[in-house]
């Protein structure tokens, strides 16, 4: 029984180790930094609609930004094409 006690305290040291050694990073290698987040993109809404997109995503037009060149046309149509 003695033995058996022996044997299972060996395997738990054994495997004790080698778990901390994998937890460690290699040496000689520095860590990675950390990959840096996107930076947050203005939000506007389709001065036709009122949805909210981003604005690399909104088409330009007379009289605000739109979320689709029917609701450009339409919005430039109902106010006099503009300025």
């Amino acid at each position: 029984m003695m033995k058996y006690l022996l044997l299972l305290l060996v395997l738990a040291v054994v495997f004790h180790m080698m778990g901390a050694r994998r937890a460690r990073p290699p040496e000689g290698r520095p860590a990675a930094p950390p990959p840096v987040p996107p930076r947050p993109t203005d939000i506007v809404s389709c001065a036709q609609c009122g949805l909210h997109m981003p604005q690399d995503e909104a088409l330009p037009g007379r009289g605000g930004v739109f979320c689709s060149a029917a609701h450009r046309a339409s919005y430039e149509a109902e106010h006099g094409g503009g300025a």
